[in-house]
């Protein structure tokens, strides 16, 4: 069929934008079966990988703030090794995390929001064996909360290097869930069911 001439030119540029447009998402390395709302449109990245890699260096740097506070105030020695190891699992954890966003162009916080500012507020103002039980709760809590959100990105992440980083990391995770359960039943403590909202004490 011949297309009217008033309709060629627009046509053929919507051809031409549409192939541009393919071409820069190709470029950008999402997969061509990536839903449209999945796209984020400020760095190629995925929301869900770039969520991940946000919410992982968010609850990094809480974990060796915590683990800080632990070594400081807890007077269970158990619970201040777990607190030595927040910091040098989680600052290395870090370490490498930032590595990656700085080389696929994803921004990462660089100090704690307010609500996590005021949890460590909050375990600043504990002593003595307050402080040891409701850590190491929390600590339970919050690594299964971790455990799960890195199997996630490991399976079903879009960004190799952040799946890489995921699935490397989550041996480490689960030793500190471990010992985070050894140290709630060594101070008695038989709960520790999923919390929403970590760090909350009841």
């Amino acid at each position: 069929m011949k297309l009217n001439k008033y309709f060629a030119a627009p046509l053929a540029a919507a051809g031409l934008f549409f192939c541009l447009n393919g071409a820069a998402v190709a470029q950008k390395g999402v997969n061509a079966d990536t839903p449209p709302s999945a796209i984020s449109t400020d760095s190629g990245q995925t929301r869900g990988d770039v969520r991940f890699a946000r919410e992982a260096a968010e609850g990094g740097m809480l974990e060796v703030e915590l683990g800080k506070l632990a070594v400081q105030k807890a007077t269970n020695e158990k619970v201040k090794e777990f607190g030595q190891r927040m910091i040098d699992d989680h600052s290395r954890a870090d370490d490498q995390l930032r590595s990656i966003a700085a080389k696929d162009n994803i921004k990462l916080p660089t100090e704690l929001d307010s609500r996590n500012r005021a949890t460590v507020d909050r375990f600043s103002r504990m002593t003595g064996t307050e402080f040891d039980r409701v850590y190491a709760r929390d600590m339970a809590r919050d690594h299964q909360n971790d455990v799960t959100a890195f199997e996630r990105e490991a399976n079903s992440g879009f960004n190799p290097d952040l799946k890489n980083f995921a699935n490397s990391t989550l041996p480490t995770l689960r030793d500190h869930l471990r010992m985070a359960k050894d140290n709630e039943r060594a101070m008695g403590i038989t709960s520790s069911r999923r919390n929403p909202n970590n760090y909350e004490s009841k």
